[in-house]
Order: C-alpha cells, then sequence, then structure tokens
C-alpha cells in the first residue's frame, strides 16, 4: 500500500512525462531517465524482454539516448513537423518495489495526429509498466514497458517516444 503522497508523486511523474513526449520535449524527457533505463515494446502479447524474441523496440539508456538525439536533430523526416500527440492516462496501480522504488502499472491511449504524412489520426492504446525511484528528491524512471493492444498487428512506425 503506497500513500496519498507517494500516489501524488508517481502520478505527477506519469502526467509530466506523457505532456513532455506529447510536446516532443525529448531532452527534458530523457532528463527523466535513469542511467539502467530500459525502453521496450514486445512484438507479441505475453512476451519476455530476455526471451530473444523480436521486439518492435528494445532500448538500453545508450540506444535510448541515440534515438533522443536523432529526433532532436529535427531532421528525422518521418517527424518533421512532430506529430500532434495527446495521451489519455488512466486506471494507476502503484506498488512499492523497495523504499523510494515503485512499481506502476496504467492504461494510456495515444492519439497522434499525423501532420507531416498522411493527415490521418493514429490510435496508440496500450498498457504500460513503469519502473520508478526516488533520487535526490526527484522521481525518475528506469523502465518503460509499453505492451501495445495491437502489437501483433500492422504497427506504423514508432518514430516518436511512446
Amino acid at each position: 500500500m503506497v500513500t496519498i503522497e507517494e500516489r501524488l508523486r508517481v502520478e505527477e511523474f506519469l502526467f509530466k512525462e506523457a505532456r513532455l513526449a506529447d510536446e516532443s520535449r525529448y531532452s527534458e524527457w530523457e532528463a527523466l531517465a535513469e542511467d539502467d533505463m530500459h525502453y521496450w515494446v514486445p512484438a507479441e502479447a505475453g512476451q519476455d524482454p530476455d526471451d530473444g524474441r523480436i521486439s518492435i523496440l528494445n532500448d538500453n539508456r545508450t540506444r535510448l539516448a541515440t534515438r533522443i538525439r536523432q529526433l532532436n536533430t529535427g531532421v528525422r523526416h518521418a517527424q518533421v513537423p512532430p506529430s500532434r500527440m495527446c495521451r489519455i492516462i488512466s486506471n494507476v496501480e502503484i506498488e512499492t518495489i523497495a523504499d523510494g522504488e515503485y512499481f506502476v502499472r496504467s492504461n494510456v491511449v495515444l492519439y497522434e495526429y499525423r501532420i507531416q504524412a498522411d493527415k490521418k489520426m493514429e490510435v496508440w492504446p496500450a498498457r504500460v509498466e513503469h519502473k520508478l525511484r526516488m533520487r535526490d528528491g526527484e522521481m525518475k524512471m528506469f523502465s518503460k514497458h509499453i505492451h501495445l493492444l495491437n502489437s501483433e498487428g500492422p504497427v506504423r512506425g514508432l518514430s516518436f517516444i511512446i
């Protein structure tokens, strides 16, 4: 059981992380990640990150930093101009892993308007798992796993932070 203060701090982190990604403020988003960050989008339901199967994304901290640098160049053609995005977060469940560490489950729906391409709205529903920790008075993430509901179907390019 987490305290009300812990819940508020965790939810505040989730909302801030979503807003920064929605606004394509990738350097600020990256500052929320720890050095041991794991950013993963499995290709199949029930997949484990270490089972050797193909993933849609499976980034450690170094690969995530490379992805952010590419997005920050402004010349990643799939995101020029950046998609307009809006995330809705619900069903937040929080468990304490250790002192100051939390395992967080939530449901997220990301609406992406692809202004640079076909001017269509993409909808990305997912179950998301974060692992968060308090470090020097700030909440940081050391894991984000995004389980897309449509991962086993056609998935258009994820040229942004989901």
